[in-house]
């Protein structure tokens, strides 16, 4: 690690040191949030909602590569970071390429075996005689062909950012997102590739943008612990058990949530195809949402990593304030944005009567949430900084799948269609609720370790 990277998460104020790394990371997510929608977006240009549908049909099984990344690099930059903060660097490298070559070989086997169990894993996700060759197409370029570029941009962006580089980091992500939504326009209508174009954009963005950040690994050389050699490649010092188990919450958080969104997806389309195309909407644009309070958590992680290993409590603590109060105040305003916006940015991606109706409503419930869902995710970070795996992964399960699933059933049978969505929204504040109960007796821990006087303030 440089000096000046150093410095960031030392001696830097704790605002200051926040921002340098949130900023860049919000707008990377935000991007990446962006080129997500823009499938959605054009191929909704087409009119025909069943290429939409079939995008969100998709999109768990997308969702499963982001649980991957998040797997090995949410869980490798965790433990580089400490280790870093223990000046450690051998462990940090032997961490990196642990990370980056089991992620690549787990998404190719990944990649492979979808595309070997199409034809029963679509029909299994929902998709009908209409939906189900737009699936296929969708799933083999951006899954088969692209699962490996997908999983590993998102790895090295972590990695990357443990030793403080969040703007390069950012940039790699960014670099993704513009050249996806440059490349979409052009495949889907010029070249009349439609939904399959929209995938080939998705495909060679990705690998485009992980070309970037093994470009920014050698051309850093020595300087950097992100290393690539298999030589650093150990299943030795506790490695994999780190980043597997300070990982899995994240992953988790992704599978179950991919397993939400295939039961909500299977149960609103018994309602109409047109309900599974809404919803879609709805949910591209909540990830706007998320996609800050996920920069957030992901931008703080190094900096409080760095100083719990370090034993700089108290410059740890204000971290945390500080991403907390920052993500509350910003997820309140999205909130308010997209529930009294909601018709015209659903009608924006498709002019369709029935899909936009359904879509507003969909928005206007599952966008309240955001401020609620800010205290968790943050929660998770925060104990997946200091290493700790129990509780970041019971309130993974209960956010996504552990409560939300249950409750669509049960909802859909006292409230119907409305009930199902609905289910989501109640399944965050149970979760919030438990996230607060596990995090108050961590604070006052830390608090009771530091002397009065070192308690930190805004």
């Amino acid at each position: 690690m440089s000096a000046d990277n150093s410095e960031l998460f030392v001696s830097t104020p704790v605002r200051k040191a926040v921002i340098s790394l949130v900023i860049p990371t919000v707008i990377s997510q935000l991007i990446t949030v962006v080129y997500n929608m823009a499938d959605t977006f054009f191929i909704g240009q087409i009119g025909d909602p069943n290429q939409v549908a079939a995008v969100s049909l998709c999109m768990p099984m997308f969702m499963f590569l982001t649980g991957l990344a998040n797997l090995f690099g949410i869980g490798g930059a965790s433990l580089m970071a400490r280790s870093l903060g223990l000046h450690d660097h051998d462990r940090a490298k032997r961490t990196a390429a642990f990370s980056i070559w089991t992620a690549t070989g787990i998404s190719l086997f990944y990649g492979l075996a979808l595309y070997v169990l199409r034809g029963v894993l679509l029909p299994a996700v929902g998709a009908d005689q209409y939906t189900y060759q737009f699936c296929e197409q969708y799933i083999f370029w951006t899954i088969t062909i692209g699962a490996v570029p997908t999983v590993l941009n998102q790895a090295l962006a972590h990695l990357v950012r443990s030793e403080g580089y969040s703007k390069q980091a950012s940039f790699g992500m960014a670099l993704g997102g513009v050249l996806n939504m440059i490349l979409d326009p052009i495949f889907i209508f010029p070249l009349g590739l439609e939904v399959a174009g929209a995938a080939i954009a998705t495909m060679l963005s990705n690998l485009i943008a992980m070309l970037y950040f093994l470009l920014l690994i050698r051309h850093r050389g020595s300087s950097t612990n992100v290393v690539l050699h298999p030589k650093y490649y150990t299943l030795r010092q506790r490695i994999p058990q780190e980043v597997l188990l300070v990982g899995l919450p994240s992953c988790a958080m992704n599978l179950m949530g991919v397993a939400s969104n295939i039961t909500l997806n299977r149960l609103l389309v018994s309602y109409a195809n047109t309900a599974v195309a809404g919803i879609g909407v709805a949910k591209k644009v909540d990830m706007l949402t998320f996609a800050i309070i996920n920069g957030m958590s992901q931008g703080a992680l190094p900096l409080i990593s760095y100083n719990f290993s370090s034993k700089n409590f108290s410059r740890m603590m204000a971290a945390i304030k500080t991403t907390f109060l920052y993500s509350i105040v910003v997820t309140s305003i999205c909130a308010v944005l997209l529930f009294t916006c909601a018709a015209p940015i659903v009608r924006a991606f498709i002019d369709d009567a029935e899909t936009v109706q359904y879509g507003q409503l969909f928005q206007r419930i599952i966008c309240i949430t955001g401020p609620i869902v800010s205290v968790t995710m943050i929660s998770i970070t925060i104990f997946q900084s200091v290493g700790k795996k129990l509780e970041p992964l019971i309130l993974s399960l209960l956010r996504k799948g552990g409560l939300d699933i249950p409750l669509m059933f049960l909802m859909d049978h006292l409230a119907g269609i409305e009930g199902i969505v609905w289910a989501t929204p109640i399944a965050d504040c149970c979760a919030m609720v438990v996230s607060i109960a596990l995090f108050l007796p961590f604070w006052r821990h830390l608090s009771q370790v530091l002397h009065p006087a070192d308690l930190p303030t805004l």
